[in-house]
C-alpha cells in the first residue's frame, strides 16, 4: 500500500465539498482510503497521526498552510498514482457546477447582494474562520446555519448574543440537520410540513424524530437545530430558548419536541422554567439524563394553558406523544412487543458459542449511541463508549472495543480532518472488520441513516463487511446476530425500502427505529447474561 498527498495551494473549498470529493475517491478501485481537507494545523496533526508525511520528506505537504488544499490517498501504488495525476478533473467532476468560480460570489456581502430575498447563510467553512464568516452574515441581517466545528465556546457564545441582539438566530456551531419553512439543511431527510416543531442540538435526533412523524403519516413545520453545545452551561441554551420562542409563535405549531442529551444544571432550570411557561404542549426528551435530575411539575396536564409538558425516556416515545397532540393515532410500527422480541433473541441466542457474550455498537448517529446506552443502563446493562452516559464506563481507547461497547464514530476524534460517517463510511468499515474477527462477540447493532448528503449507498456501503463477519463467525461454529435501524423516509434518493430490502436479504434483522433496535439487542444481552449465571 502507497500513502501520498497532493497540494493544490491557495485552492479554498468547503468542507462539505471534500467529504464528497474524498468519498468519490475512495470508492475507486485499488483506492483503501481518501482525505480531502484544508492544510490547517489541526488537520495537518490528523494527517501525520494517520502516517501521512511522517517521514518529513513530503516537501509539500510539509509547506502547506491553511489555505491550501490538501488529499491524501491510500492504496495500491498505480491507482494512488492515477488519481494523484488527475486530481483536478476529480475536484470538478464533484462539484457539478455550472458557472466557473470567478464568476461566483466572492463574499457573504456579494451573495446578499446578488440574492437579496435570502435569509439563511448555510456557513461550512474550517472552524478558525467560521466564527468571522457567521459574523458577516449576522451583519447582513441573515440567520445562521452553521455546519463548522472547532468553533471556541468563547466565539459561540459571542455570535449567539449578538444574533439575539439582532433577533437572529444562530444554529450551531456544530449543526448538521434543520428543517426551516419546509426545507431541509444539512443531513436532513425528505419529509412532509406539518403541524409539529422540533428544537434541540441533537441532529441524528431530528432526523430519527422527523422521519418517524412523516413515516405516520404527519409533518414537520419546523426543525431547529442549535448545536451541540447549545445546553450547556457554557452557552445557556440561548438558540434553544430563542427556537423554543419561535416554535410558539408559530400559527403552524401545535406542538413542540425539544430533543437533547441532558444540559447543564443551571441550563436545565432555564429550560425548564421557560417550558412551564409555554402555550403548546412540549414534548421533552433528554437522552442520558440521570435518573431523578429533571423534575416536571404536572408532566402530562392535559390542561390547555402552562405546565403541558411531557417527559420521555425514547424519541419513539416523543413521536408517539406528539403525533396524539395532531390527532394522529399512534403508528403500529412504534409498538413493540417484548414478549415477541424476547423469544426471537432466545432463539438466534441458541445458535451462538460459550464463548460469545458481548456486544459491539457502531453508530454513526451520536444521538442513537446515547439512546442506546439509556436503554442498556435501564436495564441495568453496563458498556464501554467514547461518549458514556452517566453510568457508562469510558472507553480508555475509543480505537479498541472492550467487552460490551458502544462506539459514536462521528465524535470529533473520528471526524476531525476526515468525511463524516454519513457520509462516508471507510472508518466504520474497518471498525466492523475489526469486531467481526472478535470471537467473543455475539451481537453488533448498526445505524444507517439517510438524508440529502448523506452517502448515496449507506447499506451498500458496509454489506459486503457485513457477509464477511458473519461468514467469520460461522467459519468459527457460531453465529453473528446484526441488527440494525435505518433512519429515512419514502422521500429521500438513497430509497428506504431498498437500504431496509438489502440489509434483509442477508439475514440482518432490522427494526423501524434505533429505540426498538436497542430493545431487541437489550433483551438479547439480557438473555445472555442470565445464561451465563446458570452456567
Amino acid at each position: 500500500m502507497l500513502r501520498k498527498t497532493v497540494v493544490r495551494k491557495n485552492r479554498y473549498l468547503d468542507s462539505v465539498f471534500l467529504m464528497r470529493v474524498a468519498r468519490r475517491i475512495a470508492a475507486q478501485p485499488g483506492i483503501q482510503d481518501a482525505s480531502a481537507l484544508m492544510a490547517t494545523e489541526a488537520n495537518r496533526k490528523v494527517l501525520l497521526g494517520m502516517g501521512y508525511g511522517e517521514d518529513g520528506r513530503d516537501a509539500e505537504f510539509a509547506a502547506a498552510g491553511a489555505n491550501d488544499l490538501v488529499l491524501a490517498i491510500e492504496g495500491e501504488a498505480t491507482a494512488v498514482a492515477a488519481i494523484a495525476a488527475d486530481l483536478d478533473t476529480w475536484l470538478s467532476m464533484a462539484s457539478g457546477a455550472s458557472t466557473e468560480p470567478a464568476q461566483e460570489p466572492r463574499s457573504i456581502a456579494e451573495a446578499v447582494a446578488r440574492r437579496p430575498d435570502c435569509s439563511m447563510a448555510v456557513i461550512s467553512v474550517p472552524g478558525e474562520h467560521a466564527a468571522r464568516e457567521a459574523r458577516a452574515a449576522l451583519k447582513e441581517g441573515l440567520h445562521v446555519f452553521l455546519f463548522s466545528s472547532n468553533v471556541s465556546v468563547e466565539d459561540e457564545r459571542s455570535l449567539k448574543l449578538e444574533a439575539r441582539d439582532r433577533g437572529l438566530l444562530v444554529m450551531g456551531p456544530d449543526c448538521g440537520t434543520a428543517f426551516i419553512g419546509g426545507a431541509g439543511i444539512g443531513f436532513a431527510n425528505a419529509v412532509r410540513r406539518g403541524p409539529i416543531g422540533i428544537v434541540g442540538p441533537s441532529g441524528t435526533g431530528l432526523q430519527e424524530f422527523s422521519s418517524l412523524v412523516h413515516q405516520a403519516g404527519s409533518g414537520i413545520s419546523n426543525g431547529i437545530g442549535t448545536g451541540s453545545r447549545d445546553l450547556s452551561d457554557a452557552i445557556g441554551g440561548i438558540s434553544t430558548l430563542m427556537g423554543i420562542d419561535a416554535l410558539e409563535a408559530d400559527p403552524a405549531t401545535k406542538a413542540i419536541a425539544v430533543l437533547s442529551k441532558p444540559p447543564g444544571k443551571k441550563t436545565t432550570a432555564r429550560l425548564l422554567d421557560r417550558l412551564r411557561l409555554c402555550s403548546k404542549p412540549v414534548i421533552l426528551c433528554l437522552l442520558g439524563a440521570e435518573p431523578g435530575s429533571i423534575e416536571i411539575p404536572n408532566p402530562g396536564s392535559t390542561s390547555k394553558g402552562p405546565g403541558h409538558l411531557w417527559p420521555t425516556a425514547t424519541i419513539d416515545e416523543a413521536v408517539c406523544l406528539a403525533l396524539g397532540t395532531a390527532g394522529v393515532s399512534e403508528p403500529e410500527q412504534l409498538r413493540p412487543d417484548p414478549a415477541s422480541m424476547r423469544a426471537q433473541a432466545a432463539a438466534i441466542l441458541g445458535e451462538l458459542r460459550p464463548e460469545q457474550r458481548h456486544i459491539r455498537g457502531l453508530f454513526a448517529g451520536g444521538t442513537l449511541c446515547y439512546q442506546t446506552q439509556t436503554s442498556f443502563l435501564g436495564s441495568g446493562l453496563i458498556a464501554h463508549s467514547n461518549a458514556p452516559i452517566h453510568g457508562m464506563l469510558q472507553l480508555p481507547d475509543p480505537w479498541e472495543s472492550r467487552e460490551n461497547t458502544f462506539v459514536d464514530l462521528g465524535a470529533g476524534l473520528f471526524v476531525e480532518g476526515r468525511p463524516h460517517p454519513m457520509i462516508d463510511a471507510s472508518l466504520r468499515k474497518k471498525r466492523l472488520e475489526q469486531e467481526g474477527a472478535d470471537p467473543t462477540v455475539a451481537v453488533i447493532l448498526l445505524d444507517f441513516i439517510l438524508g440529502a448528503i448523506s452517502s448515496e449507498n449507506p447499506v451498500g456501503d458496509l454489506l459486503e463487511t457485513i457477509r464477511t463477519a458473519q461468514a467469520s463467525a460461522e467459519r468459527r461454529g457460531g453465529h453473528l446476530c446484526v441488527v440494525a435501524s435505518v433512519c429515512g423516509t419514502d422521500g429521500d434518493s438513497q430509497n428506504l425500502q431498498a437500504q431496509v430490502r438489502a440489509l434483509t436479504e442477508i439475514g440482518v434483522l432490522v427494526f423501524p427505529s434505533n429505540a426498538q433496535a436497542a430493545a431487541f439487542c437489550r433483551e438479547a444481552m439480557t438473555l445472555l447474561a442470565e445464561r451465563k449465571e446458570v452456567g
